[in-house]
């Protein structure tokens, strides 16, 4: 009775409030909300992401990035160039694509209130960002800070609007997306003032009832890990005793009047509070998050959750952005990898209004051909799992990389610390463990007397007698000579020597290592501590004997290949075309007859594939020009000419 009601009381509702250019968005969490730029997987989502995303519906993506943490010390907050160099790909991508993007300033620590100075970061910062990004077109959003919390509605509402004072200082056109304190309750929309700025849209969050969007999340105070099974909506004897743990806690309370709070008119009365404040106000209202966490909630009772709010915020017309794309709050079946086109939770994804592609089930093939870790980046398919508890580690060096933009700089790690990259799917390498495939990689180091592990760890079954297995190699001053120059390491798999497995406690080797489901691939400080000592690594990759191209020293490389520029000669515009045989970071750049660069049309990370673009030298004389290709799989050189 109760989820036939909701489409009584959600057509009983007036569209109302003005309109917002997007309407239904997703947050991709976890890809810039780092402590540092170089911790940033840029490859964690990709434009193919980007454009699956807009197949099944979505117009825009909240972006959640750790803002504050993407600077210099105080007091200028100077924005990190790395850090702009990933932003600017992921513009270029929304951009390309006619999808907005939602800048967030997810500069946020839900244990720690919002310092009430914090304009002295919020103005430099967003001064910088909108420097940066007032050229670029409309699709881009300013969000000026995640939940602020723990401050007064009133000195919030202050610092927000020096905030949008400074931005519009610097930029008039961009929209600027603003929030209430109390963690950007709708209850603290009230609180808010008339500001007079026009061009902005008011956001909220909406998580209720929380003991059910919240059930199992270990970072609410107290901790709700062992709440489990609380039906939404509220079912007359379904809902749980209250744990052990949790008794004489709100959350006791809250159980006991889940009659009550737990009822789809209760959660349409909440939302309607923000209604209300959109109806008044006569502003563009957008719901920046809503979501439930999976591990401990039904997931029938989710779908119908999610149906219910997107429902209602698409009758008053209010945009959403929904938390989150992966992860405990996400759109995937749990348990899996999260796979686009295989682990999609349907009923969800249909639930908030989307279109789901057909979905099948994976099933591991073995890789026959090698393929690369990491060049310039940690390539797709890999996600980085390391474990740093001293010194650090930086996947995007410049200092003195081997090819291409970027090296890993790994210096000062503890015992047992370890670079890591987990493969998503598995990877079955029986094949190329039998057809004396390698693993290569490059490698400098002017530290002595240091010993360190390579290694492959297998997955881990349900079978208890089961145990993630080591297969291990150790490089030392035997391997390889610590100089200071780049070296390749050559390392046959089938010269790895089984370790044994820690799960909990050490387990000697058995013979049970599995070639057919390898989990991931570490470089580990397994022998020593390394505190004091610095190791930098490039293009690790496996290669089978007789692959790619032969450099100078015997490695292996991809190729790649820049093709003539169509027309040529050419007036005043020309099509130049490449293709990449393995992701990279890519330079194309044009220079004059007497070397000198003109231009540069690419300067990002790109997919493997087919490319071209598009040069129009209006504004050049005529004349013989050169257009060159870089990345880490080599240079290449074409020349064109230019006629007027």
């Amino acid at each position: 009775m109760y989820k036939i009601c909701i489409y009584l009381l959600i057509s009983m509702s007036l569209l109302v409030g003005k309109d917002i250019p997007f309407r239904r968005g997703v947050n991709l969490t976890g890809w810039f909300q780092t402590s540092a730029p170089g911790q940033i997987q840029f490859t964690k989502f990709t434009k193919t992401d980007f454009i699956n995303l807009k197949n099944m519906g979505i117009d825009h993506i909240r972006l959640p990035i750790n803002l504050h943490s993407m600077t210099s010390d105080a007091p200028d907050y100077n924005l990190d160039p790395l850090f702009l160099f990933f932003l600017d790909q992921v513009v270029d991508m929304a951009e390309e694509l006619g999808m907005h993007l939602i800048l967030d300033n997810h500069s946020f620590d839900p244990a720690v209130s919002t310092a009430t100075d914090i304009d002295q970061i919020l103005i430099p910062v967003w001064t910088q960002m909108a420097e940066h990004y007032k050229e670029r077109s409309n699709y881009i959003y300013y969000e000026i800070l995640n939940e602020p919390h723990g401050i007064s509605d009133s000195r919030w509402n202050e610092i927000q609007q020096e905030v949008i004072d400074v931005i519009r200082s610097v930029d008039s056109t961009h929209t600027i997306v603003i929030g209430p304190a109390g963690w950007n309750s709708y209850n603290n929309l009230q609180y808010m003032p008339a500001y007079s700025d026009t061009n902005l849209i008011y956001t909220f969050h909406f998580y209720d009832p929380f003991l059910f969007t919240h059930q199992g999340a270990s970072w609410t105070d107290p901790s709700m890990v062992s709440l489990a099974g609380v039906p939404f909506p509220y079912e007359s004897g379904a809902v749980p005793p209250c744990p052990q743990d949790l008794i004489g806690t709100y959350i006791q309370s809250r159980l006991n009047n889940y009659s009550y709070d737990g009822t789809i008119s209760r959660a349409i009365s909440l939302m309607d509070i923000a209604v209300q404040f959109q109806q008044q106000n006569d502003v563009p209202m957008f719901c920046g998050e809503f979501g439930v966490y999976i591990p401990n909630s039904d997931n029938n009772d989710r779908v119908f959750w999610h149906n219910l709010v997107r429902s209602y915020f698409e009758q008053q017309g209010i945009g959403w952005s929904i938390w989150s794309y992966d992860g405990g709050f996400g759109i995937f079946e749990p348990g899996t990898d999260e796979l686009f086109d295989y682990d999609l939770n349907v009923p969800l994804v249909e639930a908030i209004g989307l279109t789901a592609p057909p979905q099948s089930e994976y099933v591991i093939k073995p890789d026959t051909s090698g393929f690369p870790f990491y060049t310039d980046y940690i390539e797709t398919g890999i996600k980085e799992s390391s474990y740093m508890s001293s010194g650090s580690l930086s996947f995007y060096s410049e200092n003195e990389p081997y090819s291409g933009k970027f090296c890993i700089d790994w210096e000062g790690a503890q015992q047992y610390n370890d670079i890591g990259f987990n493969f998503t799917p598995d990877k079955d390498l029986s094949v190329l463990q039998t057809e004396a495939a390698s693993l290569n990689f490059r490698m400098r180091s002017e530290a002595t007397d240091i010993k360190f592990d390579v290694r492959f760890i297998d997955s881990k079954t349900d079978d208890p007698e089961d145990h993630p297995w080591r297969m291990r190699f150790t490089i030392d001053e035997s391997v390889v000579p610590f100089d200071g120059n780049w070296h390749l390491v050559a390392i046959p798999l089938e010269d790895f020597t089984e370790h044994g497995a820690w799960d909990n406690e050490w387990f000697p080797p058995q013979g049970d290592f599995d070639w057919t489901a390898i989990d991931r691939f570490e470089i580990v400080a397994e022998n020593m501590d390394l505190t004091g000592k610095r190791v930098y690594f490039d293009d690790i990759k496996i290669i089978l004997p007789g692959t790619g191209v032969t450099n100078s020293d015997n490695g292996l490389l991809p190729q790649l290949k820049l093709y003539q520029n169509y027309p040529n000669p050419f007036n005043p515009k020309t099509i130049i075309s490449y293709q990449l045989n393995t992701s990279s970071h890519v330079e194309l750049n044009i220079y004059n007859n007497l070397g000198e660069k003109v231009r540069t049309l690419v300067n990002r990370y790109q997919q493997t594939g087919d490319h071209l673009i598009e040069w129009n030298a209006e504004a050049m004389a005529s004349g013989i020009y050169y257009y060159e290709l870089k990345s880490h799989q080599g240079v290449q050189t074409r020349k064109m000419i230019l006629l007027r």
